[in-house]
């Protein structure tokens, strides 16, 4: 980010995202952000902080966010994620949102508002 960080609140206020679980944890940093929809690659790239954009909506999301720290998901297209995996994210307190945009185009927005490391 260019020196400082927004919170996942103002993400969901800016980009007119829809938070499907773990409201209560939008007051979370987002220090950058990356797009994948392959776990693996999540796994080796992102770093604690980071919000996750993708199109996946199984419950290995949530475990991933977990194990990465990340500041919470986002999924693109209006994709809506398995109930299992908002029971997960809900215990795990990961915030889960969605987007009507395309990745690109939400990649390209969260460039504008200042976040970065943002990679496909």
């Amino acid at each position: 980010m260019n020196g400082e960080s927004k919170k996942l609140s103002e993400l969901v206020k800016d980009l007119q995202l829809k938070v499907l679980c773990s409201e209560e944890h939008l007051d979370r940093s987002v220090t950058g952000g990356y797009v994948s929809d392959l776990l693996s690659d999540v796994m080796a790239h992102t770093k604690k902080g980071d919000v996750w954009i993708t199109l996946q909506g199984h419950p290995n999301i949530v475990a991933v966010a977990v194990l990465k720290e990340l500041a919470g998901i986002v999924l693109v297209n209006n994709r809506q994620p398995d109930e299992e995996t908002l029971v997960k994210a809900k215990t795990e307190k990961v915030p889960i949102m969605t987007s009507e945009l395309p990745a690109f185009e939400l990649v390209g927005k969260l460039y504008q508002m200042g976040l970065s490391e943002t990679a496909c």
